[in-house]
């Protein structure tokens, strides 16, 4: 058989490393193996012009807010705060060392049966008054069960706060947030909140294929989010950079754990190839918590550890650092708990996923994917009596 003959080889699609699932207009990642946009607008821009609360707005909308819009966003957010009494009783039942991306999976499938779709006035097959409540629920969800489970104290829900990001934080610390870290929050919940097929966003979009509801493909999309190949990554770099009290203990650890081949999490991205451009955003946050903690007479090596493990695995291996990795470090001086790292991904990606929901349902056709099958051929069934 010429080589022309020859049927043409299958390509590699192992985890659709390079397989076009479907078009969308909320997201483009990885051109050229760099960037980030939301909607057309690079995620540099927005970190230094918008807030989080702007940037829901986008993805849900399609267009940044003029400032009349952004106060009444902020005011139905803000409106949509409270929870019921039962979901706040399912929350506070849940045990107290259950991972808290299993609460906020929980919590979001309880407010799926006590606000079902069709209650709202806009219909259950548009979503966005559950894409709103969802948004604006999750803080309340991870905080109320945090403190009723580690502090045996069910906290009110409303707070001073009109975004988002300060919201969140006021009902982790029951107190008024430091600046600092009000802005820290709000910057990395924009630079987490969205980015294309990903693997929990495609999970979710999936699920909303089959025409299911949104708080179905929100719950799938938190379990797909768990794993530390995806969102758990940055629970992973805290575990890492926490072991090591000065850079050179760290560079030494880690040289040799590359003698050993072992993994190191928060490194290398699946689309990126020369960097991720949130990484540098986090990152200088991350220096800045640091530099205030030491102002204040309380130093951590953690940053500094932090960089020395990122100079190394660019010199041994021109790795560079994934958001998750910086976002470690600036979490904690954040005092944010190690277990809710991915959990506020989720406060934040929430907005991608169901943006996408509704893009999904504008334009529906069931993912059905094919597989080639690589088992057995075909056999005849021996009758039970005969097998040995």
């Amino acid at each position: 058989m010429s080589d022309s003959s020859k049927p043409p080889k299958t390509p590699n699609t192992k985890g659709l490393a390079g397989v076009t699932a479907g078009e969308t207009h909320i997201c483009t990642v990885g051109k050229e193996g760099v960037g980030l946009t939301y909607f057309g607008y690079g995620i540099h821009d927005l970190c230094e012009h918008c807030g989080f609360d702007e940037v829901s707005y986008l993805l849900l909308h399609g267009e940044l807010p003029n400032a009349a819009e952004l106060s009444t966003w902020q005011a139905e957010l803000v409106a949509r705060r409270e929870l019921p009494d039962a979901l706040k009783d399912t929350l506070a039942a849940i045990p107290k060392d259950a991972h808290p991306m299993d609460v906020l999976r929980t919590g979001v499938s309880m407010l799926g049966c006590l606000e079902p779709e069709d209650m709202f006035e806009s219909g259950p097959r548009d979503g966005r008054e559950v894409a709103v409540r969802l948004l604006a629920a999750m803080p309340g969800m991870l905080c109320f069960w945090y403190h009723a489970a580690h502090h045996g104290k069910r906290i009110e829900l409303d707070s001073g706060e009109p975004t988002l990001a300060g919201h969140f934080a006021e009902l982790l610390s029951q107190a008024e947030p430091d600046p600092l870290i009000r802005e820290v929050l709000d910057t990395s919940l924009i630079l987490y909140a969205e980015h294309e097929f990903n693997a929990s966003t495609f999970t979710g979009r999936i699920v909303t294929s089959t025409l299911s509801d949104m708080y179905s493909a929100v719950t799938a999309a938190i379990g797909a989010l768990r794993g530390p190949l995806h969102g758990g990554a940055n629970e992973a770099a805290m575990a890492l950079i926490e072991q090591f009290n000065s850079p050179d203990a760290a560079e030494a650890a880690v040289m040799e754990m590359l003698a050993k081949k072992t993994k190191i999490m928060g490194f290398g991205h699946r689309v990126y190839k020369i960097s991720d451009p949130r990484s540098d955003i986090i990152q200088e946050w991350s220096r800045k918590l640091s530099e205030q903690r030491a102002a204040k007479g309380n130093p951590s090596p953690l940053y500094a550890v932090s960089e020395r493990i990122h100079a190394v695995l660019k010199r041994e291996k021109n790795l560079f650092p994934n958001l998750d990795f910086y976002s470690a470090s600036a979490y904690h001086f954040c005092g944010i708990p190690t277990e809710m790292f991915t959990p506020i991904f989720v406060l934040s990606r929430v907005t991608g996923w169901t943006a996408h929901n509704l893009e999904q349902r504008a334009n529906n056709r069931l993912i059905r994917p094919s597989a080639d099958y690589v088992g057995p051929p075909t056999r005849n069934v021996t009758p039970l009596a005969e097998r040995s």
